[in-house]
């Protein structure tokens, strides 16, 4: 199993990337040098919502070159066993997710179209989650150092340890969350529909690497299907503003 996404270049690691790039995407912030002192992202709050609040309390800085997107030509699906993820051609970004996980969580489907400014209020809050009984085993592998009841829900046999939960189906929202930010590894956003059922990271970037290996599954353009309300996601490159 897979529990979070590494980055590694020249010899060097980082891990848990989903949740910064995650909010990227979200916001429409396209260029941005992030420097870090650690080999691990900060978890903060276990949401993307803390990386959305600093970038916006920093200001986008709108670009004059226009974005470039993926747009999906032909449908591509990763399947294992009863796990899949599949991308189709659509006119605008949108994410389906469905997972089906033991008690407490059971089966919970989510879906969200990016182009429609929705991403700050139904998703960049939602938490990372894991079982008390996989904890060790995360840690052993030198995952979750940062992880305390504050920032991660935590699950027991009979339900949730630390409520209450932010939404009724938080745990499948924030998968939404983190397959924005693993898909965020093809470099630009998508226009396509992706739908996933019971994948995971692995499953995510088995996707990406997929789409980054065949070029006849997609052509760059420059030209979105849909306007958005969001000025920075309307087709125009962000950055963070300069500070001074």
């Amino acid at each position: 199993m897979s529990y979070a996404t590494s980055l590694q270049k020249k010899g060097v690691l980082i891990s848990t990337t989903e949740h910064l790039l995650s909010a990227f995407i979200g916001i429409g912030l396209d260029n941005a040098i992030v420097e870090l002192d650690n080999l691990e992202l900060p978890i903060l709050d276990g949401s993307a919502k803390p990386f959305v609040d600093l970038v916006l309390q920093a200001g986008l800085k709108q670009q004059r070159k226009k974005r470039s997107y993926l747009k999906i030509l032909r449908e591509l699906e990763v399947r294992e066993g009863n796990k899949s993820i599949a991308v189709y051609p659509a006119a605008s970004y949108s994410v389906a997710y469905n997972i089906n996980f033991a008690r407490p969580i059971g089966e919970q489907s989510f879906e969200i179209d990016l182009s429609r400014d929705l991403y700050r209020k139904d998703v960049a809050a939602a938490r990372t989650f894991g079982f008390l009984r996989e904890e060790q085993a995360m840690r052993n592998m030198g995952l979750i150092r940062g992880a305390t009841e504050e920032n991660v829900i935590v699950l027991t046999e009979t339900g949730v340890k630390n409520g209450p939960l932010r939404f009724p189906d938080e745990f499948v929202r924030h998968k939404v969350l983190d397959l924005i930010g693993d898909l965020a590894l093809l470099g630009k956003q998508i226009l396509g529909r992706i739908v996933a059922d019971r994948a995971g990271h692995a499953m995510h970037t088995a996707l990406v690497a997929r789409l980054l290996r065949d070029r006849s599954l997609w052509v760059e353009t420059t030209e979105a299907g849909e306007t958005s309300t969001q000025g920075e996601q309307r087709g125009e490159p962000a950055q963070l503003a300069p500070q001074a």
